[in-house]
């Protein structure tokens, strides 16, 4: 079935080769180099993992870019040695680094760079503006659009919300996690990680819970606000796009969660 291009709210998986998922997700014998393939016409998004723990190739991101369909969207995450350090303001040339990597390569199909961050790194305002003012706005003649995964309490600041907005930068809403949840829309598009898949629901969420997170979703891609607290409330805006990933949690279930979630956001 065809899918619609314009689609504003992309839901899926963060990674896709796992052996838990061979057999359950994936049907027995599928070649592992078709894994991807596979996730893709079943998925409309998928966070790229690996990049936050080392470099890839521009072959890499070319292949990927030629397994999946016309109108997927990847989203990537950003290389650990730009956040993982004590000074941001100098994380320029890991920042250079990745985007030289071949990130590009993804073309149309490149959707927001999600830069996470440790749960021992503390909000400093001057530093961590520092920092979003490093983040590229075009590469390569593309839009890049950025995402911050903070995962300390001390960014539950009404601060650091407003840094946020002033670079157009999304910060990630972290569901059904131990992390500290900032639900507050900051950009152009919504970024969502919900990590609460347990083993008894086959779904991975019983049905009420995926209900809530579609219904989420969709206010989100109207411009309007969730049901969830925020920090420094702000009016209805247009449309924006919107990114969800079922993340974590007990990971069998996440894509059977991730396309119960698109069955309800279509």
């Amino acid at each position: 079935m065809a899918r619609d291009v314009s689609l504003k709210i992309r839901i899926g998986v963060g990674g896709w080769s796992y052996e838990q998922w061979r057999g359950v997700f994936y049907p027995k014998g599928l070649p592992h180099a078709r894994e991807l393939e596979y996730a893709s016409r079943k998925l409309t998004s998928i966070e790229i993992d690996s990049t936050y723990y080392g470099s890839k190739k521009p072959e890499s991101f070319i292949k990927w870019r030629d397994a999946t369909p016309d109108d997927f969207v990847f989203s990537v995450k950003g290389t650990r040695f730009a956040t993982n350090r004590r000074v941001l303001a100098e994380a320029a040339p890991s920042i250079e680094r990745f985007f030289k990597s071949g990130v590009t390569e993804l073309k149309a199909k490149l959707g927001p760079v999600n830069w996470q961050f440790a749960t021992t790194k503390r909000f400093d305002p001057d530093d961590f503006g520092a920092f979003l003012k490093l983040l590229p706005r075009s590469v390569d003649g593309l839009t890049i659009r950025h995402a911050v995964e903070v995962r300390n309490a001390s960014f539950r600041h009404p601060e650091f919300i407003a840094l946020a907005r002033e670079h157009g930068v999304a910060v990630v809403i972290a569901g059904d996690s131990k992390y500290p949840q900032i639900a507050d829309v900051t950009a152009p598009f919504v970024y969502a990680r919900i990590m609460g898949t347990t083993e008894t629901e086959d779904a991975g969420y019983p049905a009420s819970a995926l209900d809530l997170w579609a219904k989420r979703a969709a206010a989100w891609a109207r411009g309007a606000s969730s049901d969830l607290e925020t920090l420094a409330p702000q009016p209805q805006t247009s449309a924006r796009d919107v990114f969800l990933y079922v993340i974590s949690g007990f990971k069998v279930r996440n894509p059977l969660a991730a396309m119960a979630l698109i069955e309800r956001a279509g």
